[in-house]
């Protein structure tokens, strides 16, 4: 048997495809989604017709049972579709807890 043949036959074997993938998801630490004050949710949306595409921010959102932050430059804002495009990311409005930039302190 040449050396190729007789090393594959001690590679690890996944006969159950998807399951170690699986099973991480599961030990994934999920959060609830906080409900922010009105006010905040005032100042969000406050924030939210302020800025425009190009301006650099930093916004946390909740997307799959855990709050995530990305920053970077605004690719696109949609106010009818309730959207911002962060970079390729695309986060509903409904889904913003904080969005912060310079722009912001500024004023």
């Amino acid at each position: 048997m040449d050396r190729g043949a007789r090393a594959k036959q001690f590679m690890p074997f996944d006969a159950l495809k998807g399951f170690q993938e699986a099973l991480r998801e599961k030990e994934r630490v999920t959060e609830t989604r906080k409900a922010l004050p009105r006010d905040w949710e005032e100042e969000l949306d406050r924030r939210l017709r302020r800025i425009c595409s190009g301006d650099f921010v930093t916004a946390e959102y909740f997307r799959d049972g855990q709050y995530l932050k990305i920053t970077g430059e605004v690719s696109g804002i949609d106010q009818t579709a309730g959207v911002l495009k962060i970079l390729d990311t695309q986060i509903p409005f409904a889904d913003l807890s904080d969005l912060q930039g310079e722009i912001f302190a500024m004023h």
